[in-house]
């Protein structure tokens, strides 16, 4: 019989692997079910691409300090499940755009669960130590990574299959079994809290990150951590948008093969947060932080730099990805280990609202050098090498001396 931590460690895997895996289901859904509406004049599929992605992520700017609020001023497994529950309607409501074929619909479906995501996120994680202790955070913050990108790889994978095999009603069956699942594996949680405290942070995104700094400076190598993490996303996002344009403008790639090295590069980092967790054990995993550092700037040279077949090409996107992963959880680790109390959930917010700043700088980034390049996207491997080595020169000076021997 599992005892009751191994049962709350699965529920919240399970819950977060379901949670990602619906937001990603419903939007790569609506990008290939799309395809065969009527849709206005105005919206091609790249814009609808476009719109359906920041309907899922700008939440997160507008919400996060909301969301960090709640998780201090309330019971984490309250909104956890609340939320978990809102999730329900929200699917039935995508079903109904499905059926009919309703694309403003459907885009407002996204939206809500962009909502919806971005105002438990903060309460999820910090569930993490609420199970594990200070001992687990590694383990539990590797794991809890791994199945987040499983849940995109899977959500995107299985859009796809249905759009070509099966058909909406299939598509709905699976939007609402997820969702209800989702909410059943939640209500098995059963975790001890820290007491709720007051918080009067501010709800005004700009004014919040600023608080949320300086609550993080009294924290030893939280805001580092932080812009560790979003450091991450960032290469990350501008990774997964150069791969599609180098993929096929490189090799003649067609979409599958172009799809098969982006699963890849989300099986990489899977497997490095989940190799990391395990190598850290009890520990922040700081050790970690400048070898995944050091990975990245390899592997991402080595495709910069190197004329390399589509074979070799696969694998240093592996190399790119799985070394991501290994520098992502010490990061994460760092800020669950930190001494704040209920003011964790301030700490994930701030890293929520960071990361979305950092991506948000790097889709621009990316728009700008494929503009003036004429979509050179060597150029972009070239950048993306640069802000690796960056990183590893500052973490290099911020790390103790002792944990990078």
């Amino acid at each position: 019989m599992p005892n009751n931590k191994t049962i709350n460690w699965i529920a919240l895997f399970a819950s977060n692997f379901l949670g990602v895996f619906n937001d990603n289901l419903l939007k790569n859904s609506i990008i290939f079910f799309a395809v065969t509406w009527k849709l206005p004049e105005w919206l091609n599929t790249s814009q609808l691409i476009s719109i359906v992605s920041a309907a899922l992520i700008v939440p997160y700017l507008l919400f996060s300090p909301y969301a960090g609020n709640l998780s201090v001023k309330f019971s984490k497994l309250a909104i956890f499940r609340f939320f978990k529950l809102i999730e329900i309607p929200i699917m039935a409501l995508a079903s109904i755009a499905f059926v009919f074929e309703n694309v403003y619909l459907a885009i407002f479906t996204v939206l809500l669960m962009g909502i919806q995501s971005s105002l438990y996120s903060p309460a999820k994680y910090c569930l993490i130590r609420d199970i594990g202790g200070e001992k687990k955070v590694a383990f539990g913050s590797g794991v809890f990574e791994t199945m987040a990108f499983l849940g995109i790889l899977s959500g995107t994978i299985i859009a796809s299959v249905l759009s070509d095999f099966a058909g909406i009603w299939a598509l709905i069956v699976v939007f609402l079994v997820t969702a209800v699942v989702g909410y059943i594996t939640t209500s098995m949680l059963k975790v001890e809290e820290l007491p709720v405290e007051d918080n009067n942070k501010s709800n005004n995104p700009f004014v919040f990150l600023f608080q949320a700094y300086k609550i993080a400076k009294r924290y030893k190598g939280v805001n580092a951590a932080v812009i560790g993490s979003s450091v991450f996303w960032l290469i990350g996002g501008m990774l997964q948008m150069n791969l599609v344009v180098h993929s096929k403008n490189y090799f003649n790639a067609t979409n599958t093969e172009t799809g098969f090295v982006m699963a890849i590069a989300a099986i990489a980092i899977a497997t490095g947060c989940f190799v990391a967790a395990k190598i850290a054990g009890s520990t922040s995993g700081q050790k970690l932080m400048l070898p995944g550092l050091a990975g990245m700037i390899l592997f991402l040279g080595l495709i910069a730099f190197f004329d390399l077949n589509i074979e070799f090409y696969t694998i240093s996107v592996f190399g790119v990805a799985f070394s991501g992963g290994f520098f992502q959880v010490p990061c994460l680790t760092t800020i669950q280990k930190s001494k704040s109390g209920r003011l964790l959930g301030d700490l994930f917010a701030y890293l929520n609202l960071s990361t979305f700043v950092f991506v948000s700088f790097g889709t621009f980034l990316f728009w700008l050098i494929t503009y003036f390049t004429n979509q050179d996207t060597q150029i972009v491997f070239i950048v993306l090498w640069i802000i690796s080595i960056i990183t590893f020169y500052s973490f290099n000076k911020y790390l103790p001396k002792k944990n990078h021997k």
